[in-house]
């Protein structure tokens, strides 16, 4: 159920696209798993630990925000460990008031730290959606993330993990040091994706400019952009976002804590749903941004310049990009009636 609010409407779904798992994981949790399995944190409890995890200022860049996440990971220790944080993912989407949510995660990125085989983490991730779906109703997808921090190499056993269960899989994307990784270093990677009957999402524009957006269009086939905020440097590729309905999924607090935009005053979500392109409002990740879904829409979107009518917009365009087919967005949209 949505929470009350003035600028949430109340007759759509309330949608989170971007939204890591694996960047996600409860200060509780992290805190039992340490124990567990001996890790030594920077913190024993949730209050010593908080600001190692969550972000509360501003990061000089995405790598730097990027390592906040990595105490989250550190600590699966096991498949059950990964099979109950993706539960876990799915109970506080549906305690946010989510009526559909999407969650990406990446196998290689989890498996690292203790050496677990990336299909088995899959496994254990798609375990605890089932369980998480089955004690809360809500709907979910889950999109694979080929983690391009680690190279292409890394990238096709994560793939090969992800195509284990294909069935499973709804989307590809590409995440992590987009500065340093880029697009065209993974185009077979993205057409043996495709191949699979799988969407495309690619994490471009964030650390990189507009050329990286062209790119995961162009080269990796993306139909969606995660964030995607350099987008607005190229009118022509903003011609082409139109065109094409390609979907922006855009995340301001996020955007701010990594200095992609230096305030939300100068975020391009209003000046994106000004032109007509289909931007969302997202997450990415709740822990380490410090807040959820309801906020982003009331004071984020607020703090950028949105008024009731955008907002709207935005909540509404992440009906229409939704990884759906004509019978799940009906029913997702029906859910809201």
């Amino acid at each position: 159920m949505i929470p009350d609010s003035d600028l949430i409407a109340p007759d759509l779904p309330f949608i989170d696209l971007h939204r890591h798992l694996d960047g996600n994981v409860r200060l509780s949790t992290i805190v039992e798993l340490g124990a567990k399995h001996g890790v030594e944190l920077p913190g024993d409890t949730i209050e010593t630990l908080r600001p190692h995890v969550q972000v509360t200022g501003i990061e000089p860049d995405l790598v730097s925000w990027l390592a906040h996440l990595l105490w989250m990971i550190r600590v699966l220790g096991d498949y059950d460990d990964c099979r109950r944080i993706a539960r876990e993912n799915v109970e506080d989407a549906k305690a946010a008031g989510l009526d559909y949510v999407e969650l990406r995660f990446s196998p290689y990125y989890m498996a690292r730290p203790h050496g677990l085989d990336p299909a088995a983490v899959v496994e254990a991730v798609i375990a605890g959606i089932d369980e998480g779906v089955e004690a809360t109703g809500l709907p979910v997808r889950l999109i694979g993330i080929l983690s391009r921090t680690h190279g292409p190499e890394a990238c096709t056993v994560e793939l090969e993990a992800l195509l284990a269960h294909r069935d499973r899989i709804t989307a590809l994307d590409l995440a992590g040091d987009e500065a340093s990784w880029p697009a065209e270093l993974f185009v077979e990677h993205f057409a043996r994706g495709r191949d699979a009957g799988w969407r495309v999402t690619v994490h471009a524009g964030e650390a990189g400019g507009a050329a990286s957006v062209w790119a995961a269009i162009d080269l990796l086939g993306a139909t969606r952009i995660g964030h995607g905020v350099r987008s607005i440097d190229d009118p022509r590729l903003l011609d082409t976002l139109a065109e094409r309905a390609i979907g922006l999924e855009l995340n301001l607090t996020s955007n701010l804590q990594t200095s992609t935009v230096p305030s939300l005053a100068e975020h391009p979500l209003k000046a994106f749903l000004e032109r007509g392109l289909l931007a969302t409002i997202n997450t990415d990740n709740p822990v380490v941004i410090g807040f959820d879904l309801r906020h982003e829409y009331e004071s984020a979107a607020t703090a950028a310049g949105l008024d009731r009518p955008s907002i709207r917009q935005a909540q509404a365009n992440a009906l229409e990009i939704a990884f759906l087919d004509g019978a799940e967005r009906a029913q997702v949209r029906g859910a809201r009636r």
